[in-house]
């Protein structure tokens, strides 16, 4: 028997004693987290939330096992935010754009009421073309009675294992209504706590032909926005779910497959939010890694191309050994250029030699 075909549903329990050590954890780190980010400045509070939201938006279409381009995703957002980074004139793709568009709305417009409405215009986004792959999905509403059982399956065809089914369509309306008014109503316990049942609760519904996990993890992070009382992230959820993906999806089977009680749940969401406010020290690092090298360089002068280039360097972006034919690549110039680039940041000590020399060389930044 499924969770919601219960008697009682959607009235879940959670065993309060049981959660009160994580989640006072969880808060401590919050707490701590957004008081480091406060002494940094506004300018390096939004280069943090910049790369946060798009290691978010990367992870949260990775365990859909869809691969985003990374520096569409870091120039459509940057563009969003104000940003002047390097990168940021770079064109997104549409499904690029409609997955930032929803990141963004859920955390700056966290205190925005949530309608039928919003939820359609975000599914919407997510598949400007009505198409899920090859397959025509309903888009912009609930599934309906063409789209059949909604189940989680896996396996060959033929030898399928049905891991989950979603309640029928034709109690979606009421199923929803219920769930956005307890998303809007006044909260009566803490909102990490609210954030953990939200992306249960939906995802458990599973109300769209497709893209359900997104918009359960986005409104998991609208949460946990209303939560810090911060439209800035500085720490994403989704890229550690994405870390954790086959326990993520076990003890969501496991959860949708027992009681109203769904305390083991909600302790596995704390302890995994633990985790990604822990792992926000990288992203911190990075940060002020590159407020510290333009801060050093502050009297040389850079071009587009070499301060571009750099900014991948320092965060990490960069794929593979940066050699000449990568540089002219991204920095759309010829090799001649390229190497006149690179070999003014080698005479300046700002890059050092990676490799054996000739077409195999590599490059990488001198350590500061």
């Amino acid at each position: 028997m499924y969770i919601h075909e219960r008697k009682g549903w959607p009235e879940f329990t959670w065993d309060q004693a049981m959660l009160a050590a994580p989640l006072a954890e969880v808060r401590h780190l919050q707490g701590r987290l957004l008081g480091r980010m406060e002494a940094l400045g506004f300018l390096l509070r939004a280069e943090a939330t910049l790369e946060t939201l798009t290691q978010d938006v990367i992870k949260t279409s990775e365990i859909e096992g869809e691969k985003l381009d990374f520096g569409q995703v870091h120039s459509s957002i940057a563009r969003r935010l104000g940003l002047d980074v390097g990168g940021s004139d770079i064109p997104a793709s549409r499904n690029v754009e409609g997955i930032v568009e929803i990141m963004l709305d859920a955390t700056r417009n966290h205190e925005k009421q949530l309608t039928k409405t919003r939820l359609y215009d975000w599914h919407a986004a997510l598949f400007p073309t009505g198409r899920s792959g090859m397959q025509r999905i309903n888009v912009g509403k609930w599934r309906t009675e063409a789209s059949g059982p909604m189940q989680v399956v896996s396996g060959p065809i033929g030898r399928e294992k049905v891991h989950y089914e979603a309640p029928g369509y034709d109690g979606l309306d009421k199923e929803m209504t219920a769930f956005i008014k307890w998303f809007n109503a006044k909260p009566n316990m803490d909102l990490v706590l609210s954030a953990a049942i939200a992306h249960f609760w939906f995802i458990t519904i599973h109300p769209f032909d497709d893209g359900n996990g997104r918009i359960a993890r986005a409104l998991s992070d609208m949460m946990l926005a209303r939560s810090e009382g911060s439209s800035q992230r500085f720490y994403s959820m989704s890229s550690q779910i994405q870390r954790e993906r086959n326990a993520y999806y076990d003890i969501l089977e496991k959860s949708q497959k027992s009681a109203l009680d769904i305390t083991p749940w909600i302790k596995w969401f704390l302890e995994c939010l633990k985790r990604a406010i822990e792992a926000s020290d990288g992203t911190l690092e990075s940060v002020l890694l590159k407020a510290r090298f333009w801060e050093k360089h502050i009297h040389q002068s850079f071009n587009e191309r070499q301060r571009n280039i750099i900014n991948h360097l320092l965060d990490g972006s960069f794929e593979g050994r940066l050699t000449s034919s990568k540089w002219a690549k991204m920095g759309k110039c010829s090799g001649d250029t390229a190497l006149r680039d690179i070999n003014d940041l080698l005479d300046r000590g700002t890059l050092i030699k990676d490799g054996a020399g000739g077409r195999s060389t590599g490059y990488l930044l001198k350590p500061q």
